[in-house]
């Protein structure tokens, strides 16, 4: 996601996209090369951070980020020290966070634990960009952010962020952007949550392949309808709205 770099600079952002989750995610890496869209492929393990990573290679709209993903913590928990292994090739982390939801409440300790371990490992090597996963736990996660991990040592951008409009104050004044999908944007109350975020702390992602229309995932190329709803939140046309989209992407990879 090398911005500033690139001969022909993107036309779209999907800042959160489970691209290895595809059936055929050799052909939609080459598809957001074709579209100009660049993509943020996050990993739900270590594991896979390799093999993407190598998919990738000679892409210049399309970069992995190192994931551990909460949902997976109770099984996949001993792949932190492979995280750590990788973690100093790696610029962008993600999918990381915390999850409270009712199927994943059991594990929500030792997530607690991974997350504030990764934090402060992305503390001690600086200049990481972080997806974080936040459902039901806003606000844990804002307080693991504000022990272990200041601004000046990495960037975050809270995906699908559904948390409470003073969750998302607390989180603005730490330095915060917000990766917002079409699905989010479906509910009344979370297209409020939008409208009430500054333009210059926004991002797209389509978080595919869990987000579909009409029955098929949608593909990085798609995000335009959400740059589009975000444009009507916020009162301002999609040319002006994917543009200021753009930038954020710039001055956050360039900062």
């Amino acid at each position: 996601m090398a911005v500033p770099m690139q001969k022909s600079t993107p036309l779209w952002v999907d800042f959160h996209c489970h691209v290895d989750l595809y059936s055929d995610h050799e052909a939609l890496i080459a598809e957001c090369d074709r579209e100009r869209v660049a993509t943020l492929a996050v990993t739900t393990t270590p594991k896979a951070w390799s093999r993407n990573r190598e998919l990738t290679r000679r892409s210049p709209y399309v970069r992995v980020g190192l994931g551990l993903h909460p949902q997976l913590v109770a099984e996949r928990a001993g792949e932190l020290p492979l995280f750590e292994y990788y973690l100093p090739d790696a610029r962008y982390v993600g999918e990381i966070g915390l999850d409270a939801g009712p199927r994943f409440y059991s594990s929500f300790e030792a997530q607690e634990r991974v997350f504030e371990r990764i934090l402060r490992a992305c503390a001690e090597h600086g200049d990481k960009i972080l997806s974080i996963h936040s459902v039901r736990a806003a606000g844990k996660v804002l307080g693991h952010l504000e022990r272990a991990l200041s601004p000046e040592r990495g960037k975050v951008i809270l995906h699908w962020f559904t948390g409470s409009p003073a969750e998302a104050r607390r989180a603005l004044e730490m330095g915060c952007y917000f990766s917002v999908n079409e699905e989010m944007l479906r509910s009344p109350k979370h297209r409020k949550l939008v409208a009430s975020l500054p333009l210059d702390r926004l991002l797209t992602e389509t978080d595919g392949p869990f987000v579909q229309r009409d029955g098929s995932p949608i593909h990085p190329s798609q995000v335009a309808l959400a740059v589009s709803e975000i444009a009507m939140v916020h009162g301002l046309t999609a040319e002006q709205t994917a543009k200021a989209i753009l930038q954020n992407l710039r001055s956050l990879v360039t900062a």
